[in-house]
């Protein structure tokens, strides 16, 4: 099932979600709040990341919520670099539904 994406290009499911963010925050959020924290393709929709989500988990999505992540600037030997722009997608699922990773 390949999700046509705002920008015009064709996503699957699994190029979509690029990888699930599991960080101390992201665990509290999971146990608590039951959202799951993605990094997600930069041209993706909450539309598109609702429906990978539901297709890859078999799960019921509720709210979807996104932040651009500016890349930051660091010092190497050489000189400044700047490191990579990317997505993050915060996944509210339904009560009843649960992502295991491990």
């Amino acid at each position: 099932m390949a999700v046509l994406s705002a920008s015009g290009i064709t996503l699957e499911p699994y190029q979509v979600v690029l990888r699930p963010l599991v960080t101390e925050k992201g665990t509290h959020i999971s146990n608590r709040f039951n959202a799951y924290t993605f990094e997600v393709h930069l041209q993706a929709s909450k539309t598109d990341i609702r429906n990978a989500v539901e297709a890859l988990w078999h799960v019921r999505v509720i709210d979807v919520r996104t932040q651009n992540r500016v890349g930051k600037p660091r010092r190497t030997k050489n000189g400044e670099i700047t490191t990579p722009a990317w997505k993050k997608a915060i996944v509210k699922l339904h009560d009843e539904d649960r992502i295991s990773f491990f």
